[in-house]
C-alpha cells in the first residue's frame, strides 16, 4: 500500500498502458484480480482537441473500478493543456499520466513519448502549465533517456518533482532499446533514492519472483507489469496471493479459458461483437501460451469470426487436452 497525492494505492501491482490492450475491459479484468491502479492505452491530445469519436470513446473510464489513470501523449503545450483540462474535467480518471516512454517511431517523430526526454527545459515547462490548469494529480511514465549516451532519468524527474508531478513511473530501458535487452533495475533503486514522491518500477518483470526481486532490489513504491498480463491477468492475483499469503496459486486451464471468455464479452460489451472478435484474434491466443500444442489452436483463433467460434475452438481444445 502507498499513496499518489490523495489517493490510496491499494496494492503495489501497477498496470501498463498497452496499445489497443489497456482498454475498460481489460482493466475490468484486472480490477478483478486486485490490480492497485491501471493505466489507459495512450491517448493523443490531438485526437482530443479534434474530438475524434473513437479517442473520446476511450475515455470512458468504469464507476465501479478504481483508480484509473488516463495516459496523455503529444508535445504541443496548447493542445496538451487543452487535452489534460478534457481528462480533468469530463472523464473520472483518478490520474492524468504524461508519456515520456513511448519508443515507437510514429510518436517520436512529432516530439512527442520518449522524445520529449531529448528537451527537458521545454518539457517540464508543459507539465508545469498542465498540472496549473488541472485539478487532478498528474504523474509521469519515461524511459531512461533517449539512448545509452543520453540518460537523464535522474534530472528530468527532479525537475518534474519539482514543478508537482505527483509520481514518476520509470521504464529501465533507454528509447534506443525499444523493448530489446535487458532493463536495468538499479536506475529505478537510483530514482527512488532521489525522490520524495513514489516511483514505480517497469521493465522485465513476468513472474512472481521477478515481482519480489524487483521490489527488494528497488525499494520502488510499485511494480508496473505489460505484457506478462495479457492473457495472463492471474499474475496479479497470483503475487496479491503472495504478498498477503506468502502462497502461490495454481491456475487451472479451465480458469485460463473461462477468463478469455469473460475478456471477449466485457470486449463485446465494450465496443460490439465485430470489433471485439477482431481484437480477440490478437488476445485470445496469449491465454493459450505454455499449453501442450496450443500453436495449433493459436492458428485457429487467428480466423474466428464470431463469439461462438472462439467459444468452440477452447472446448475443442479443453477437450483434445484431456486425452493429452
Amino acid at each position: 500500500m502507498f499513496q499518489i497525492a490523495n489517493h490510496k494505492i491499494s496494492s503495489p501491482v501497477i498496470v501498463a498502458p498497452m496499445a489497443g490492450i489497456s482498454n475498460d475491459a481489460f482493466r475490468t479484468l484486472c480490477f478483478e484480480f486486485n490490480a492497485g491502479l491501471v493505466y489507459s492505452e495512450m491517448v493523443s491530445d490531438k485526437a482530443i482537441y479534434y474530438d475524434n469519436k473513437r479517442t473520446m470513446d476511450m475515455l470512458k473510464v468504469s464507476d465501479d473500478f478504481h483508480p484509473v489513470s488516463l495516459q496523455l501523449f503529444g508535445s504541443d503545450i496548447s493542445t496538451m493543456v487543452y487535452a489534460a483540462k478534457v481528462l480533468d474535467k469530463k472523464t473520472n480518471c483518478d490520474f492524468i499520466d504524461i508519456n515520456m516512454g513511448c519508443p515507437v517511431n510514429k510518436v517520436v517523430k512529432t516530439g512527442a513519448g520518449s522524445a520529449m526526454m531529448k528537451n527537458e527545459d521545454e518539457t517540464v515547462i508543459i507539465v508545469k502549465q498542465i498540472i496549473e490548469n488541472v485539478n487532478k494529480p498528474v504523474t509521469v511514465k519515461m524511459r531512461l533517456g533517449w539512448d545509452i549516451e543520453h540518460l537523464n532519468y535522474l534530472s528530468l524527474s527532479k525537475k518534474l518533482e519539482a514543478v508537482g508531478v505527483s509520481a514518476i513511473a520509470l521504464h529501465a530501458r533507454s528509447r534506443s532499446q525499444m523493448y530489446e535487452g535487458h532493463a536495468d533495475w538499479s536506475h529505478i533503486k537510483i530514482l527512488k533514492d532521489n525522490l520524495s514522491i513514489p516511483v514505480i518500477g517497469n521493465g522485465d518483470v513476468k513472474t512472481v519472483d521477478d515481482f519480489i526481486r524487483m521490489k527488494q532490489e528497488t525499494n520502488c513504491d510499485g511494480v508496473m507489469i505489460g505484457r506478462a498480463i495479457v492473457g495472463n491477468p492471474f499474475l496479479i492475483k497470483e503475487i496479491d496471493n503472495y504478498l498477503n499469503h506468502k502462497e502461490k496459486i495454481e491456475v487451472s486451464i479451465d480458469d485460463r479459458f473461462a477468463y478469455c471468455l469473460k475478456h471477449a464479452q466485457k470486449l463485446i460489451t465494450l465496443q460490439g461483437e465485430k470489433l471485439a472478435v477482431s481484437q480477440m484474434r490478437g488476445l485470445a491466443p496469449h491465454y493459450l501460451t505454455g499449453l501442450y500444442d496450443s500453436t495449433t489452436y493459436k492458428e485457429k483463433i487467428n480466423h474466428i469470426k464470431s463469439y461462438a467460434d472462439l467459444e468452440n475452438i477452447l472446448n475443442e481444445y479443453r477437450e483434445f487436452l484431456s486425452h493429452h
